[in-house]
């Protein structure tokens, strides 16, 4: 206790320090915003040897580095994140006392970083959370978007896209690298040369230059003994006068003049027009270039040439976005290094490997063949030769099958296909569950696997345990270690023990207990900052809800139709129409809270929105029924308000269209958390199931993917035919069109667009192309199982307990471990005691105030 009040003590003279000399107050009058910063550069300064021997280890043990390219990030708040990962919880209460500050609300002030817009970005931040932690060599790459995806209001049911201010204020975790810019360019003219090869290689000529200013950001792994620190770099465009181009804004083209400028602007634009689609091509060229330059000087630094490239450069591309370094790699080794083009092909074969996340053929990308000749023009034309060879070996191969070649190519009908592009490119391509992989390699991507038998690999997704339970929920975090010990925390294997405990009464009181208090934590937080809007967007209340005894069933994930909201609603029109006319017709509470946005071109997805708003303020009018049964949707639903939610649930949703979802971490990341999952075997959660066992995985519903693979084949399945034998679905999905839920045309309108995607073909696309209807009548009566269990809550909890038993696998440190086995070939390098030593003496001959040793 008394070291650390004198720790506290040295980190207020800190805090003091940087009030004075960064911000000329004093901490009697520094306002929160001016305390958050003093805080966070002081305690940043404690991480800095760290973070710099690590960078010093890894070169001097010259490593192979994995360098890990995604569009997305999404790493939540990161003071209170570090404030975990550096095991300082204890030491910062302190210091609270010490300067009469109130921690949440430091911890709170923090906004979260604008940089992903669901899984994707959230996985890769726990990727990068797991690669920290076990030492391994690696860098992030992404882009600092100043306006991320966007700041999510609901107004009376409608989504309004605002843009999301994260960096409205300095933000004290991100170093700006001036001298390691990079220079990208597009259009121009493609001139053609040779290399000492004979190989065509090509200057350019009139070419429009952008500059990327890369800003880094710490990771922080948790300690072992000596805690690693990684980067991430953000590529940003914002901030470089140079991509102003003040001819055209002279000339009166306003919107040109700043288009470069804008290029790290907003996550996503929408591309439903040509202005977005040119800068989301930009945008991910930006992130591929930008980020391969800097391997590039990085590598050479530390070996002098390029001789060892290929075995120490390992290029993951995370989707598609990033899959235009596979030209960029071959077209700088052919033209600026002299190498040939075989041998250039080669080694990006070797260096680069490609994480695939879809299964729906109309989310893999493509772009179209004349925007990137236009924009891209050298990239282009490597394109072209790179899928010729590609055809020609396919035709050799299988000669017999005329069509393979135009399944397979990287060019058809005028659009350049991305995954085909990444496959082609990498050593290995990996789905991201069991049942992804397999749907990869027997259906999306069968031809290629037919090809690559060896190439084609599996690895699960996994959540952080550390942000995931140890951060955001300390009270079960607490009552696992005081049972099973510490360990969990790095070797989440560990947490098995606690089946041993999963019968025992007192434990499940207690874990009972704890669930109580984190739901009403939440109730707190949907009274007092889940606004509820009119037209206008004026704030009229806050969201209803439930006590703590309610069963709290949650559904927080992005809009999507195959993520089934629509089924979700659907069922509780069904149950809201029980309890009208029976208000006792059932025996539990039911607070249902949905989370999520939707991409702005995405209508329906929008349109889902509103009918969850429409409904939930139904329900809340009617006095009777509002007793047991509450709806709650969370604007702008982030990875903070996930932190408040996750740990509150009694029902994980888990519902998607059965081969759909790759592979789902909210599924986990509640499962850790003690929720239990009502789900198709979809993703992960079939292997979740096998974890846990059938035996306390009791809610599982729905058609398989292979009963919907062949009714869609079959084209058996009626939409209408189950809507006009069901009396309950029908009657829920009248209302839709009855009037019984809108109050003015425009409610109407969009309720009536989502009834008939139900029960209407549209184009190519069948009714209800997600299989809702064919799914809801098991998932009705798989809800009514649900509570029957919940009226027994000792029950609940040991069936609770053993999920959160059986989550082991699904740690992000088991999934990075996997990659680096099966993918990278990484070793771990902790720290090197020499070079940490040598950095700590270095710091400590102008500094004597450290306070973590």
């Amino acid at each position: 206790m008394q070291e650390t009040n004198q720790r506290a003590e040295i980190l207020v003279q800190k805090i003091k320090h940087f009030l004075i000399a960064n911000l000329g107050t004093i901490l009697e009058k520094a306002s929160i915003q001016e305390f958050y910063l003093a805080f966070s550069l002081a305690l940043r300064e404690e991480i800095m040897i760290n973070w710099t021997a690590t960078l010093d280890t890894f070169e001097k043990q010259k490593a192979r580095t994995l360098y890990y390219l995604s569009m997305e990030y999404l790493p939540g708040r990161l003071l209170e994140n570090n404030i975990t990962n550096i095991s300082a919880t204890e030491l910062v209460k302190a210091v609270m006392v010490k300067t009469g500050r109130n921690l949440q609300e430091l911890l709170t002030h923090e906004p979260d970083p604008g940089l992903g817009n669901g899984g994707l970005g959230r996985l890769a931040s726990c990727f990068m959370d797991s690669l920290a932690t076990q030492h391994y060599p690696a860098w992030g790459y992404g882009l600092r978007y100043q306006y991320g995806i966007f700041e999510q209001e609901i107004w009376n049911g409608v989504q309004i896209e605002r843009p999301d201010c994260w960096l409205l204020n300095e933000h004290p975790w991100e170093f700006r690298r001036d001298t390691q810019a990079v220079l990208v360019n597009f259009r121009g003219n493609p001139v053609a040369a040779t290399n000492s090869h004979g190989d065509e290689v090509y200057q350019l000529e009139d070419y429009e230059e952008v500059r990327a200013l890369p800003y880094d950001i710490p990771i922080i792994g948790y300690p072992s003994s000596v805690f690693s620190v990684l980067s991430l770099r953000l590529w940003s465009t914002k901030e470089s006068p140079t991509n102003f181009e003040l001819q055209r804004y002279n000339a009166g083209h306003l919107d040109q003049a700043g288009e470069n400028t804008s290029l790290s602007d907003v996550l996503y634009p929408n591309d439903h027009h040509e202005t977005g689609k040119r800068i989301r091509l930009k945008q991910e060229f930006l992130l591929a270039s930008a980020s391969l330059q800097d391997i590039l000087l990085k590598h050479r630094r530390v070996y002098g040439d390029l001789s060892s490239f290929a075995d120490k450069v390992r290029i993951q591309i995370n989707d598609t976005h990033p899959a235009l370094v596979i030209p960029e790699l071959v077209r700088i080794l052919t033209k600026s290094y002299d190498i040939s083009w075989h041998e250039a092909w080669e080694i990006t074969q070797t260096c680069c490997s490609y994480t695939n996340h879809t299964v729906l053929k109309e989310a893999l990308e493509e772009w179209n063949e004349h925007r990137i000749a236009h924009l891209l023009p050298r990239q282009y034309i490597i394109l072209q030769k790179l899928n010729q060879e590609f055809c020609a070996a396919v035709r050799k191969k299988f000669p017999e099958d005329a069509d393979k070649v135009q399944r397979m190519s990287i060019i058809e009908g005028g659009q350049i296909r991305m995954a085909n592009l990444s496959i082609i490119g990498s050593h290995k391509v990996n789905g991201v569950s069991e049942l992804h992989s397999e749907i990869i390699k027997t259906r999306l991507f069968r031809d290629f696997y037919e090809l690559y038998p060896n190439k084609f690999t599996n690895v699960t997704n996994g959540v952080t345990q550390r942000r995931w339970l140890l951060h955001a929920n300390p009270l079960l975090a607490a009552f696992i270690t005081k049972r099973i010990g510490d360990r969990w925390i790095t070797h989440f294997e560990e947490i098995a023990k606690l089946r041993d405990f999963a019968s025992d009464p007192a434990t499940q009181e207690e874990f009972l207990a704890i669930k109580r208090e984190n739901k009403a934590a939440l109730i707190h937080f949907l009274a007092k900052e889940n606004p509820l809007r009119n037209s206008k967007g004026k704030i009229i209340g806050h969201s209803l809800t439930l006590g703590p005894e309610a069963l709290f069933d949650v559904q927080i994930k992005r809009l999507h139709e195959y993520k089934r909201q629509l089924m979700n609603l659907l069922h509780l029109i069904m149950l809201y129409r029980e309890l009208k006319k029976d208000p006792n017709a059932r025996r539990i509470k039911r607070l249902v809270v949905i989370g999520g946005k939707a991409a702005p071109g995405y209508e329906n997805a929008k349109r889902i929105i509103q009918l969850a708003y429409l409904l939930a303020r139904k329900i809340g009018e009617d006095q009777a029924v509002k007793e047991k049964l509450a709806i709650a949707y969370v604007e702008n639903y982030n990875v903070s308000k996930a932190q408040i939610i996750i740990p509150a649930a009694d029902l994980s949703e888990q519902i998607s269209t059965a081969g759909m979802e790759a592979s789902g971490t909210g599924n986990m990341k509640l499962a850790m958390n003690g929720a239990l999952t009502i789900g198709t075997e979809d993703g992960a959660n079939i292997e979740m199931r096998k974890e846990v066992s059938d035996a306390w995985w009791p809610f599982s519903f729905g058609a398989t993917a292979d009963e919907l693979a062949t009714a869609r084949s079959s084209d058996t399945y009626k939409a209408w035919d189950t809507y006009i034998h069901d009396v309950q679905v029908c009657d829920a999905v009248d209302a839709l069109k009855d009037g019984s839920l809108a109050t003015n045309e425009q409610e109407a309108e969009a309720l009536r667009a989502l009834y008939f995607s139900l029960l209407q073909d549209h184009y190519t696309d069948p009714a209800d192309k997600f299989f809702v209807l064919k799914d809801l009548r098991a998932y009705y009566e798989m809800q009514k199982k649900v509570e029957e269990l919940f009226l027994n809550p000792r029950k609940w909890a040991e069936y609770a307990l053993h999920n959160i038993a059986g989550m082991g696998k699904f740690s992000s440190d088991e999934a990075i471990k996997n990659y680096a086995k099966l993918i990278w070939g990484l070793e771990k390098y902790p720290i090197d005691t020499t070079i940490y030593q040598n950095v700590q003496q270095e710091y400590s001959e102008h500094d004597r105030c450290r306070i973590i040793s």
